[in-house]
């Protein structure tokens, strides 16, 4: 028997249909060996050596791999080829092959099919040992930064916060934009359209200034409506003549095929899917053999796959919908791991079975975005008119599709707008103008999909690191998402990020930060030793906090005296800062434990149950604001909805807002008020 050992048993059970009876496939869960938990677990006095353990969730299903192993006439280890999936590998031979005598292999594949599993098995390789330096450097200096900056945090803010290498910078990105929307002075500015018609086909359209004395306007050139009204005027009597007409055909490229963050941009985009979500999905269409890795920065595409496509675009679109060569992509990502296919449908001719409606619409996509990066490009008709008044020209602009090319497949918006066949010299007849006023806007709030965008961009984190990454800001009261699903830095989170800034610049440098991923890419190649990375990275590191514990107080950064007296025991109140914002506390802490919700989270209504607390926003432990009763415990009044200042008409309970409008807090009364 030969002992096939895998991550996940969704994955094994696939790959056990294609290797038959003489294979024994099982799964390691994942990791089976780690840093321990609540110590450092790093000898930083021995070249910084890790120290392993097998967790206790994982003892069980070790001692069944061991005994397997044992029976076992060779072991394979078929985890993934990222460096994660390598240092699995690395930790299963150590583990399993205690003596180093069973004969073990390693393979590796891009797609679970039954070709690719057999290649596999007839392609043995070593564990690649800078694949797992790689992954362990990132491991150690994660908990060095984790755990030697997590407690200054706690002892300096408040206790159980925590800082990482990628997501303080996440939180540093949400942050600064924040400061750049509250900072942001709007301009005002303002445009002129013309509204004409053609007077042979009476059709009519739209013309926008560009011109003034033959002079082009900018965008902003027009910025008052005093200056508006000036070309009103001017244009009072003005006479609307063609004279120039430009026709000309516009050609777009289909998009290349999906890398990990392009996935997870899309599915955010479309389908509104978390992050976390779709690398779920995508993992389980991936163990199933539907598609191809799904943690990828490579758009390399097999020949295999290209032909696949390309037989199946003629059979079913016709010739002209294929590009006419195999289209290869060229990856932009920093250290893209080019031996990496992009995810790609494992067999593009045939449509799956036994797919839910979520992985139905990933699987789709997948598809989709491969098979049309394949196709011809769709070319639309283009046409420009410019048009005379007095000294001012106005242009339209126009198009229509004219070949659908890869857009059959893989459609994404785009505007049609036809214009009448009009000739030079033509003159056309005058219906208005329309001046509007606008003003400029500040940059967007990050989404979870321009979020990932601009770590990627920046050389910030991996494939396998922007879920994770994602998550773990949000768990931590770092970040929330607003109404619009866009990011927002809570009060702590703010608090948080100066204080790093502030203190320990380099660790939330966006340009420190890449690099260390690019010297985690050197390490992966072969290029550089990682315990001197380490090393590099730690001493000046650990110099700068010793120094920081002496410097700052925490006083300074979570305590503020209000003047207040405690109702409790005389002392005086303070405003302190704990992991869901501000409150008031007794400053006889620990002996007096008094605290208060702050007014500004307070709404200026009465309790309806014991009638002396006020109603304030509360969040739970999982951050869903529900509003309570500020006497709370003595009083467990609690509504979800917002209530408002008035009472219903019908039972004389509290109105509370909605999104579909105003009802009742009674759940017994049925009085509403609909938008």
């Amino acid at each position: 028997m030969q002992l096939v050992v895998v991550e996940s048993p969704s994955k094994g059970n696939t790959i056990q249909k294609f290797l038959g009876p003489k294979y024994k496939v099982l799964s390691s869960y994942g990791h089976i060996r780690d840093l321990p938990k609540g110590e450092l677990g790093v000898d930083i006095e021995n070249n910084f050596k890790p120290k392993y353990v097998i967790p206790l969730k994982a003892r069980k299903n070790v001692n069944i791999l061991k005994k397997e192993a044992e029976k076992a006439e060779l072991l394979i280890l078929a985890t993934d080829e990222d460096r994660e999936g390598e240092a699995i590998a690395f930790h299963l031979d150590k583990i399993l092959n205690i003596d180093g005598k069973k004969p073990c292999q390693r393979i590796v594949f891009h797609e679970i099919t039954k070709q690719a599993i057999e290649n596999a098995i007839k392609n043995p390789r070593d564990i690649n040992k800078d694949l797992v330096d790689a992954q362990q450097a990132r491991r150690v200096l994660d908990r060095l930064v984790g755990y030697k900056l997590s407690p200054f945090l706690w002892k300096k803010v408040v206790r159980k916060l925590s800082a990482g290498r990628v997501q303080s910078v996440a939180v540093r990105l949400i942050c600064e934009r924040e400061k750049e929307i509250e900072n942001f002075i709007p301009q005002e500015y303002w445009s002129v359209e013309a509204k004409l018609q053609q007077t042979k086909s009476q059709k009519e359209f739209e013309a926008l200034l560009v011109k003034k004395n033959e002079k082009i306007i900018p965008k902003l050139g027009i910025k008052t409506k005093k200056e508006t009204d000036e070309i009103v005027k001017d244009l009072k009597n003005a006479e609307y003549k063609v004279i120039n007409v430009a026709k000309k055909e516009i050609k777009r490229n289909p998009l290349p095929p999906f890398t990990t963050s392009t996935l997870q941009q899309e599915a955010s985009k479309r389908f509104r899917f978390p992050v976390k979500f779709t690398m779920r999905i995508a993992q389980q269409l991936y163990e199933t053999g539907l598609i191809t890795y799904h943690r990828t920065d490579s758009l390399n595409l097999s020949d295999l796959s290209l032909f696949a496509a390309k037989k199946f675009i003629i059979e079913q679109y016709g010739e002209k919908y294929w590009a006419g060569f195999l289209k290869k992509y060229k990856t932009k990502s920093k250290g893209a791991q080019e031996a990496h296919e992009a995810i790609r449908p494992s067999y593009p001719d045939k449509k799956p079975k036994k797919l839910d409606d979520v992985q139905s619409k990933l699987y789709n996509l997948i598809w989709q975005r491969f098979i049309a990066s394949q196709m011809n490009q769709a070319v639309f008709d283009a046409t420009t008119i410019d048009i005379s008044a007095e000294n001012y020209v106005f242009r339209a602009t126009g198009q229509i599709l004219k070949f659908d090319g890869f857009l059959k497949v893989y459609p994404i918006k785009y505007e049609e707008n036809e214009l009448p066949v009009l000739e030079n010299n033509e003159i056309l007849e005058f219906k208005k103008l329309i001046p509007s006023q606008h003003f400029t806007q500040p940059l967007p709030r990050y989404s979870e999909a321009l979020l990932i965008k601009t770590l990627e961009e920046n050389g910030i984190g991996r494939p396998s690191t922007y879920a994770p990454t994602i998550s773990t800001i949000q768990e931590r009261n770092y970040v929330q998402k607003n109404e619009n699903k866009k990011f927002e830095p809570t009060e702590i989170g703010i608090i948080v990020d100066d204080l790093l800034v502030e203190h320990f610049p380099k660790i939330v440098s966006l340009e420190f930060t890449a690099e260390m991923e690019e010297n985690l890419d050197k390490i992966a190649c072969g290029k550089k030793d990682w315990a001197l990375i380490i090393k590099e990275f730690y001493e000046p590191f650990e110099k700068n906090l010793k120094q920081k514990y002496e410097e700052v107080e925490k006083k300074d950064i979570n305590e503020k005296p209000t003047g207040k007296t405690c109702a409790k025991c005389g002392a005086e109140m303070i405003i302190k800062l704990g992991r869901f914002g501000k409150f008031y506390a007794c400053s006889g802490f620990p002996k007096c434990k008094y605290t208060e919700s702050l007014k500004e989270n307070t709404l200026d209504i009465k309790c309806p149950k014991c009638k002396k607390g006020d109603i304030v926003e509360k969040r739970t432990k999982k951050r869903k604001i529900f509003y309570g009763c500020s006497n709370w415990p003595k009083c467990d009044f609690a509504l979800w909805d917002k209530p408002i200042n008035e009472k219903c008409e019908k039972c004389g309970s509290l109105l509370v807002e909605t999104k579909k409008g105003v009802k009742c807090s009674n759940k017994e009364c049925d009085f509403k008020i609909e938008k």
